[in-house]
């Protein structure tokens, strides 16, 4: 089995330990950096709000799906059973944290007769710590169907025939970027976080180092499949944040990258077991635009968004995923209870010192 994520034991404990003290390490390294700016009144470039938590919800159509490679057979096009993710963010200061699932209303999941059930949990920390943004990911994902059931039954039609189900087919992911913001006039917050509010019209040029380890498990009467993957690549990201009638933002950007994407595949099927290990070299494209709204108070916006990734398996086969997904986003800022605001006023002064 050789699956590519299409939307992402001891040995992952171990991997987890690290992404945590790596974590650990850089925000106590780089909190003395932030906290340098932490008290920052408004300028000709920013609006600040140093005081004001900020609270999103964030509807999106983007699904959790995978593309199986078969090589003795049709592919198989494996995805949740889905319409909307809901994401549900906080953000104060530099810190930000969202939690994605499936919701259960907009009446998206009616088919679950035909096409199951799936479940899933994301996971979301983001640090801002002056020029340099961190993030970490946790996703899984469980319960898909083939959505490319022509391929396999000329019969089946839509709508009336049930869909192949693998309620047992789980995908695992861990992701963490590095990214440094080369403009200093350019606020990357006021797009993602909102905790700042750019001013005047602006870009920036920002690199990241994107690494993630994903965990795909497939369990059936004959098949009992375990994939591994270290993906690592570079990405040379470009934002723009243009600025309309000074409350209305327009922001597009653009990421080409490339990396290398490390798999180990292990699978027992009818007894007999296989074990396969290959190295890729990847290629990857994101982007999208987004506007909005933006007052001292409330925002809201959308945004469209797209992802296409390819890797060769050799040299007639190439493994491609492309999505498109929108978004829509509403928000609030309410100043910050004494509970959170002194402990992190405390850490700041305590880093200044």
């Amino acid at each position: 089995m050789k699956a590519s994520n299409k939307q992402s034991s001891d040995s992952t404990s171990n991997y987890l330990a690290g992404i945590c003290l790596f974590l650990m390490f850089f925000v106590l390294n780089s909190i003395k950096l932030f906290s340098q700016n932490g008290s920052a009144k408004d300028t000709v470039n920013f609006i600040y709000y140093p005081d004001k938590i900020m609270v999103r919800t964030n509807l999106s159509t983007q699904t959790d799906a995978y593309f199986l490679d078969n090589g003795k057979g049709p592919d198989l096009d494996l995805q949740t059973n889905n319409s909307y993710k809901l994401f549900l963010s906080v953000d104060y200061k530099f810190i930000g944290f969202s939690y994605g699932f499936y919701p259960n209303f907009f009446g998206g999941n009616n088919d679950e007769d035909l096409k199951g059930k799936s479940f899933v949990s994301d996971y979301n920390f983001r640090f801002f710590l002056g020029r340099w943004i961190q993030t970490a990911q946790f996703s899984k994902a469980k319960g898909y169907y083939v959505a490319n059931m022509p391929d396999f039954d000329p019969d089946w039609i839509e709508g009336k025939d049930p869909y192949f189900q693998f309620p047992d087919f789980k995908t695992l992911q861990y992701e963490m970027s590095t990214s440094y913001l080369f403009n200093p006039k350019f606020s990357l917050k006021s797009i993602t976080s909102f905790t700042e509010w750019q001013k005047k019209s602006a870009g920036s040029f920002i690199p990241s180092l994107i690494y993630s380890y994903n965990r795909v498990t497939s369990k059936s009467e004959t098949l009992d499949g375990k994939q591994k993957e270290f993906d690592i690549r570079l990405a040379a990201g470009y934002y723009y944040n243009f600025i309309i009638h000074k409350n209305f933002y327009i922001a597009p950007h653009l990421a080409p990258s490339i990396g290398v994407k490390f798999l180990n595949d292990k699978s027992i099927s009818s007894g007999v077991q296989t074990v396969e290990k290959e190295t890729y070299f990847t290629q990857n494209l994101e982007g999208g635009i987004k506007m909005g709204y933006n007052s001292d108070r409330v925002l809201f916006g959308a945004s469209l968004n797209f992802n296409s990734s390819s890797y060769k398996e050799d040299k007639t086969t190439a493994v491609t995923n492309d999505k498109v997904y929108g978004l829509l986003y509403f928000g609030y800022r309410f100043n910050a209870p004494e509970f959170i605001s002194k402990p992190v006023e405390k850490v700041s002064e305590k880093m200044k010192m």
